[in-house]
């Protein structure tokens, strides 16, 4: 049997918050457990939705590569 291992070289994370703090200890703690696996961010993209009742909802895509050594 064999068996091979492939080094992950992008991937994309959607995060989504009530307010900013819970959105960034989200993305952080991601970035955290992605380092282990020699990914790290390439970009962020984020938007602020306000609802009809005033509501704010946050969300944020987040792209991580591969380190390249």
């Amino acid at each position: 049997m064999n068996i091979s291992f492939d080094m992950m070289e992008d991937k994309v994370e959607f995060f989504e918050a009530t307010n900013l703090k819970d959105l960034e200890k989200q993305i952080q703690a991601q970035i955290d457990l992605n380092k282990s696996i020699l990914l790290s961010v390439h970009s962020v993209s984020h938007q602020m939705y306000v609802s009809e009742d005033g509501r704010r909802l946050y969300s944020a895509v987040v792209h991580f590569k591969n380190k390249k050594a």
